[in-house]
């Protein structure tokens, strides 16, 4: 199939008129008339009707259209897989507001001549085969899943270790302490719905529970952090992690605590990963940058699992 009658469907298609697609496309009305037919041609239907308003697209042209626009991206992604310098640097993040996006807005700050895409992937799989397929040129991932062997051909660097913390609302019987060790937090139950079981995160924290005893319930629906901050806010008997760089805001009437745990830190390992034939140039930039970033913590023991990617 052609790449540009498709091109030039998706622009009649916006437009609503051939003359509009035109100008859009730098080509005459009558060539967009010609690859519109020949796309019709080789597909067997009609894609447009003509109206008094221009062109409307027909139920089969609503049928294609969406399958138009992937040709076009599949297009786009091939041609930028060989011309890494004239495409943004696409990075992966988990969340918009943990330390992997605070890592990557400095990155912007400091480089704002590089044009960022920022793609948000769940499972480390997926970004594994991202990074395989050159969908996207890093990924900011916590941890190496265990009992599985790391991909060869994908590079890692350690470049933050995040303490976490406590958020408890005002009524938490833990609420007034300026730190808690981790063993005071037995029998406290945490509750973090947002874990997943088969993720990184999930098996961070289940190794957290099988070193210190801990409680971490992860039942019921996750509708996100805000009703997160809600129910600790209000309910005194709830607790729950989160990371020292995470960034929330919340009601002032909530009252929550951000409380530091010690003795052991549990940190939370956030690493950078990437192909090892990756050549897009700005990559080099971004782990140059992440080197010279700060990337350790106050904590005078740290704790993570045996099985994180080393620094």
């Amino acid at each position: 199939m052609d790449v540009d009658t498709v091109r030039t469907f998706v622009a009649a298609a916006d437009a609503g008129q051939f003359q509009e697609a035109a100008a859009e496309l730098a080509v005459t009305q009558q060539a967009v008339s010609k690859r519109i037919a020949a796309l019709e041609r080789n597909l067997g239907v009609r894609l447009f009707a003509r109206t008094p308003r221009g062109a409307e697209l027909t139920i089969d042209g609503q049928a294609f259209l969406p399958h138009a626009r992937e040709l076009l991206r599949v297009a786009e992604r091939a041609v930028a897989s060989v011309r890494p310098a004239r495409r943004p640097l696409r990075v992966d993040v988990i969340n918009s507001r943990g330390a992997q996006s605070g890592l990557l807005r400095g990155f912007h700050r400091a480089h704002p001549e590089i044009e960022l895409d920022v793609v948000m992937l769940f499972e480390i799989e997926a970004a594994v085969a991202a990074l395989r397929s050159g969908a996207i040129d890093a990924s900011f991932r916590a941890v190496a899943a265990p009992g599985r062997p790391f991909p060869e051909d994908i590079e890692s660097v350690r470049v933050l270790d995040e303490p976490l913390q406590l958020l408890t609302g005002p009524a938490h019987a833990l609420a007034g302490a300026r730190s808690v060790t981790v063993d005071r937090l037995a029998g406290h139950r945490i509750w973090m719905p947002g874990i997943v079981p088969g993720t990184e995160w999930a098996a961070y924290y289940d190794d957290l529970v099988a070193e210190f005893g801990l409680t971490i319930e992860a039942t019921g629906p996750n509708f996100g952090s805000d009703a997160l901050l809600d129910t600790i806010a209000d309910t005194p008997a709830l607790a729950t992690f989160m990371g020292e760089r995470t960034r929330l805001v919340w009601p002032a009437g909530h009252g929550l605590r951000r409380i530091p745990v010690t003795d052991p830190t549990p940190v939370y390992p956030h690493s950078l990963l990437w192909h090892r034939d990756n050549p897009h140039p700005a990559l080099a930039t971004l782990r140059a940058h992440l080197a010279a970033t700060p990337s350790g913590h106050d904590a005078a023991v740290p704790w993570t699992p045996g099985w994180v990617i080393p620094r």
